[in-house]
Order: C-alpha cells, then sequence, then structure tokens
C-alpha cells in the first residue's frame, strides 16, 4: 500500500487547500448534527426512558442495575445511560448531555470513514463519502436522536476502521486489538455489536482466494489476543454486575441478570414479539430511509460487481460484511429500521472511490435534482393546503403537533424549491447539501422548542403542579417515562409494569393517608368509569393522550377499572 500523502499535498475537491475543505466541512458536521441541542427536553419513544434512567444513576448511585423509577430496567445494557449520566455530570444540564453521546458517536463515525477513505483511496473520495454520510436522511436523523443505536453505530464503526487497518492496510495488530476491544464495547451496549467481528468472514474468504490489496499477517497467538481484547469490556461490566448480584441475594438483581442475558438477547432475536416484519423490510428501508445515497446503487451495484471480480479485498470486506449484517437481521421475524444502520458507513465507505465519476453523471445529478425538488414541493404543497384548507389529515396532525408546524414545513419547503432553482442539475449534489443544511438547522432551531411542549411532556407536568399547587404531592397513574422525568415537585408512582387495575388500587389507598395534600396524575383511559370528571381536573393533552388531575372526592368508592391497556409510543 503506498504510503499516505499529506494534506498540504493532496488534491482539494472544490478549494484551493485540502485542509481548509476538511475544516469547512467539519464545522458543517458539528452544525447540522448539533444545532438545536440544549432547545429540548428528550422526546418518546426512548429519549425519556433512558434520559430517567440516566437521572436516577447520578441521584442514587445506582449504576450497575439500572432503574426507570424505583422498578429495575432490563431491557438494555447501562452503557449508554452512562455516558448520558457522565455527559450530565460534565455539563450539568440534561437538556445537553442526553444528546451529547448521539453528536459524538456521530461525529466520531464521520472523522472514521473519512480518514480509512482517504488511506485506502484518496482525499476527493474520502470527503465526499463523509459529506454523503452526514446527508443521507437515516444518518442526520438518527445522530440527532438521543437513543442507543446512534451509539452503536459509533462503536460498531470503530471497531471496523481498527479491523480493517488490519486487514487491508497492515498488519497493524494494535489496531486489531482496538477493533476487537470496541466490538465488545458494542456488546456491552446492545449485544449486537459483535456482528462487528463478521468482518472476518469476508477477510478469510479474500484471504483463500489470494484477493488484491489485502494484507496477510502472520502470528496465530495474536490472533487469539483479539478474543481476550474483546471480552475484555464486556467482562468490565458482567463480572461486578454478577458479583453483587450474587452477594446481595436480591431476587429482583436475579431475574434482573436472567433478562438481561437471555430475555433481551437471545430470546428477543428468536422470539420477537412486536415489530415484525417481512425478510425483505430492509430493501424498502434502504431504498427509502439511505436517500439519497440509495439513488446512487443503480450505478454503484454494476461498478462494485466490476470490481470484485477484479478480486479488490477493498470492496469485498465492507460489502461483505454488510450483506452478512442483512442476512443476520432478515432472519429474525423482529426488525426496526435502525437495526441496520451501522451498515451506513460502510456503505459509504464502498462508495466511496466511485462518488467522484458517480456525481459526474447527469443521471446521477437528475436524480438528486428530482429528490430535492419533489421534497420541497411536497412540503411546501403541503403546508399551504393545511394553512388554507385545514384537510382532515391536517387537523389530525394538529391534535398532536403545534400548528405553527406548517409554517415552518412551508418555509423548508419553499428553501429547498429555491435551493433547486439555483443550483439545478448541474450542480444537484451541492443544492442536496444546502437542503439539508436548511432543513434540520430550521428543525432544531425553530422545530424543537415549537413541539417541545407536547412532545417532553413538559407542559401538562407544568400544568399538573400549577393544579397541585406547590406543597401537594402528586401520584402518577398510567404514566410514561416522559411524565417522570417532567414531574415538577414532589411525586410518587406505583410503578410502571404494574397493570393499570393494581396501579389504580394502590394509587386510591395513597391518596386515602393524605386527601388533602395528594392528588393523582392519571392517563385518561386508565381511570376507566372510577372516577367522577365532574370533581376532576383536566391537566392537558401530551404525545397523543389526554391527562387528568384528581383528588380522593373524585374516586368512587369500590370501583376498580378493567385494564385496557396502552398503545405504543
Amino acid at each position: 500500500m503506498k504510503p499516505l500523502l499529506p494534506l498540504s499535498r493532496a488534491r482539494p475537491l472544490w478549494l484551493r487547500d485540502a485542509r481548509g475543505e476538511l475544516l469547512l466541512f467539519g464545522v458543517f458536521a458539528v452544525l447540522l448534527l448539533g444545532l438545536g441541542i440544549g432547545l429540548r427536553d428528550p422526546w418518546p419513544s426512548d429519549e425519556p426512558r433512558f434520559a430517567l434512567v440516566a437521572h436516577w444513576m447520578v441521584e442514587h448511585g445506582q449504576w450497575l442495575f439500572p432503574h426507570r423509577g424505583h422498578e429495575l430496567y432490563p431491557d438494555k445494557p447501562p452503557v449508554f445511560m452512562w455516558l448520558e449520566a457522565l455527559a450530565y455530570l460534565l455539563t450539568r444540564s440534561w437538556r445537553v448531555a442526553f444528546l451529547l453521546p448521539s453528536l459524538l458517536a456521530g461525529l466520531g463515525a464521520l472523522a472514521l470513514v473519512y480518514d480509512l477513505a482517504r488511506r485506502l483511496w484518496n482525499h476527493r473520495s474520502a470527503l465526499l463519502a463523509a459529506a454523503t454520510l452526514l446527508v443521507t436522511i437515516h444518518f442526520t436523523y438518527q445522530m440527532r436522536n438521543a437513543q442507543i443505536d446512534p451509539l452503536l453505530l459509533g462503536w460498531i464503526t470503530l471497531a471496523n476502521y481498527g479491523l480493517l487497518r488490519h486487514l487491508l492496510l497492515g498488519p497493524a495488530w494494535r489496531w486489531f486489538a482496538v477493533g476487537c476491544f470496541f466490538a465488545g464495547v458494542g456488546v456491552a451496549t446492545k449485544g449486537v455489536g459483535v456482528l462487528a467481528l463478521l468482518m472476518l468472514v469476508p477477510y478469510l474468504i479474500a484471504r483463500r482466494g489470494g484477493w488484491r490489496h489485502l494484507a496477510r499477517p502472520a502470528g496465530g497467538w495474536r490472533w487469539a489476543g483479539g478474543v481476550a481484547m474483546f471480552l475484555l469490556p464486556i467482562l468490565g461490566w458482567l463480572l461486578p454486575m454478577l458479583l453483587v448480584a450474587r452477594a446481595d441475594g436480591d431476587p429482583q438483581h436475579a431475574a434482573y441478570v436472567q433478562n438481561i442475558l437471555f430475555g433481551q438477547t437471545v430470546h428477543r432475536y428468536a422470539t420477537p414479539t412486536g415489530h415484525l416484519h417481512s425478510p425483505f423490510y430492509f430493501l424498502g428501508i434502504i431504498a427509502v430511509d439511505w436517500l439519497p445515497l440509495s439513488l446512487l446503487l443503480p450505478w454503484a451495484l454494476p461498478a462494485w460487481w466490476r470490481r470484485l471480480q477484479r478480486r479488490d479485498a477493498r470492496f469485498l470486506l465492507p460489502l461483505g460484511w454488510i450483506v452478512l449484517i442483512l442476512l443476520f437481521f432478515s432472519i429474525s421475524p423482529g426488525k426496526r429500521d435502525v437495526y441496520i444502520l451501522p451498515a451506513l458507513p460502510m456503505a459509504v465507505l464502498a462508495l466511496a472511490p466511485l462518488l467522484p465519476g458517480l456525481l459526474r453523471r447527469r443521471g446521477v445529478r437528475l436524480a438528486v435534482f428530482a429528490l430535492t425538488t419533489l421534497l420541497g414541493a411536497l412540503l411546501t404543497l403541503g403546508a399551504a393546503l393545511a394553512l388554507l384548507r385545514h384537510p382532515p389529515w391536517a387537523l389530525k396532525i394538529e391534535q398532536s403537533l403545534d400548528p405553527q408546524i406548517w409554517w415552518l414545513g412551508l418555509v423548508i419547503g419553499c428553501a429547498g424549491l429555491v435551493i433547486a432553482s439555483f443550483t439545478r442539475v448541474r450542480r444537484a449534489p451541492l443544492g442536496w447539501l444546502l437542503f439539508a443544511g436548511v432543513l434540520w438547522s430550521l428543525y432544531g432551531l425553530w422545530g424543537y422548542p415549537m413541539l417541545n411542549g407536547d412532545r417532553s411532556a413538559r407542559d401538562v407536568m407544568v400544568r399538573a403542579r400549577a393544579i397541585a399547587g406547590p406543597q401537594a404531592s402528586i401520584g402518577l397513574l398510567a404514566w410514561k417515562e416522559q411524565n417522570l422525568l417532567m414531574a415538577q415537585g414532589p411525586v410518587t408512582e406505583f410503578g410502571f409494569l404494574k397493570p393499570w387495575p393494581q396501579q389504580y388500587a394502590e394509587a386510591v389507598a395513597w391518596l386515602r393517608q393524605d386527601p388533602a395534600q395528594r392528588w393523582i396524575f392519571s392517563l385518561d383511559t386508565a381511570m376507566g368509569t372510577c372516577v367522577d370528571r365532574r370533581r376532576a381536573t383536566y391537566a392537558g393533552h401530551a404525545n397523543r393522550r389526554e391527562w387528568w388531575m384528581f383528588r380522593l372526592d373524585a374516586v368512587l368508592p369500590g370501583c376498580i377499572p378493567r385494564d385496557n391497556g396502552d398503545d405504543d409510543e
């Protein structure tokens, strides 16, 4: 492999200096992914849950056994919540802290893709690859959210980077150790981090077939050392948890260990209960969520095939790994779009050397121009209809979102049309870059504050406190994580997973202990016919639900509501 050309001598893409281009791109990436941080609270479905767990860690010191309220939360390992809690200890602002892990994971993935593509090919291809990843809808949207999957993407991309530095550009045993270690960190984050090690499968195929551009490091004991590095972060989490659970003899801790090790991994993969889709589900995700990258695939697939026929391992390893990831998640009946999110950086890496040529093709530029124009037109037309005609679909959306959302959509849509009219087909890739910048910037700076009150449940919890008064204690019935997270003043809860009738019975018993100073904040359907709404107080609407406040005098004696269940977020 030829030595890496210094940036000062690299051929720039559009400026006179490659270093200036990289700096400008870095600033653009920080703004695109970071604008809006500090302007909103956690939003459902997952963000309030993880933030609530991180809150509990900071306030109660329960770091090994995560809690959702006073109940254990066994659905996910604690690494993501640890990072949120650590970010809070550094920033002292939950509004900033809960989004920091995703932001850093996104920026790290961009940097890793750029560096690896530059080492494999050149600065121009690498910069185009990083820019393509940044403005792919699935990547940008997810990296602006505080969920586990963006962090998992960061760990898996770092693991893939270390492995490819060794397998394609090596021997580099230290990078191999780094790759194995962060695959283990991925396991401690969400279990499926082990999939990063599937990169060794196409490597073995390429090595056996004598493919070009492949490192052939010797040293069997060093390969075995990768297993130790992989297990190190996993055991660093597991051993303290297992020892504490065994030492204290708490049956809840024993149940937590059983659930986190088996129920949330093997059972969820083999016999999922939700998000059931066909084996071809991810093809639709790639076609739609991976726009505009997916527009390049009709040209990229034949080009990849030609390079695979030439036995170029630089394409086999990332592409083979993507195929294995797709097969793994397609076998399970349960599927979510975020499952294949970690495949995006490797797809962009395989595209990198093709991008300079592809983006000069008129067909590619025409497709990107059509995408920008179509999205701009749809947003403009939809927002204008909502503002002027108030169709039923718009009124339904307004039940959950601030009607001002239509002005935001109108401005973004018009901006897209203006950008498309100026860049036209010739500069369509630049047009999409500018449109993405406008869309996500306005969404963060304007949309976040506009939508936050309802989506985070902050407004309804402020209203609940105003109804109860500053000294009264509020009990939460059939609550969601955002209700406890945004609760103001003294508050208690009766369990999250308990059936609603049991929660209701405990809530009424709690009210009787101090009727003058206690209120219940309840989901409308959880009260059933057991609460006299003429004596209750309507607290408001949030997250597509209606919420009420009531005291003991509104409770109908001897009545227990039926368990009606609840819809998912």
